[in-house]
């Protein structure tokens, strides 16, 4: 009977949600039909500021996020006001120190298409979910409280740009990127 009770808990315990900085944060998503586990969750500050929530899905938890294949999502949840551009600008400023500037080059027209995307809702607002999922066969998809904003940005190479943002060898936060994989 004890021995049940035990597992019961355990149980319980691993399929929780996780909680970031008062964000529940979802142990599992889908995303273009695929089943995807959290791998990690952390919070995103600037200086001392608290910017955003995120979790990071992937279909193995135990393979690097960037270099596995099938469908992903990096799920962002606001904390504050951020303008589009500014948050924009972020996401691009974190993609620069992982890339050389032939790459960057190579990535210019999607990144002015997320840009575009971003320019489109004019503020990230406090609470706002954005996600941003690699959909196999389709491109990243940008989806803005459940909804789908713009096109699909082609090439699974920008989406791996994305990743590294967060999870590249040059972070933009290095606590953040332990908390994403886990670590």
């Amino acid at each position: 009977m004890v021995t049940r009770i035990v597992l019961l808990w355990l149980f319980a315990f691993a399929v929780q949600a996780a909680e970031v900085a008062g964000v529940k944060i979802d142990d599992r998503t889908r995303v273009a039909g695929s089943e995807l586990a959290l791998k990690g969750a952390g919070l995103r500050k600037r200086l001392f500021v608290q910017v955003y929530a995120m979790g990071l899905y992937v279909a193995d938890r135990k393979a690097d996020p960037i270099a596995q294949g099938g469908a992903k999502r990096v799920a962002i949840h606001m904390l504050r006001d951020v303008d589009a551009d500014t948050f924009a600008k972020a996401l691009v400023d974190g993609m620069r120190p992982n890339h050389d500037e032939a790459t960057m080059k190579g990535l210019e027209p999607r990144i002015s298409q997320l840009n575009a995307i971003m320019a489109g809702m004019k503020e990230a607002k406090k609470g706002m979910a954005i996600a941003l999922d690699w959909v196999p066969g389709a491109g990243t998809q940008v989806t803005i409280d459940g909804k789908a904003a713009g096109k699909p940005i082609e090439g699974e190479d920008f989406y791996r740009a994305l990743l590294r943002i967060w999870v590249g060898d040059k972070p933009v936060q290095d606590d953040l990127k332990k908390a994403l994989l886990g670590s």
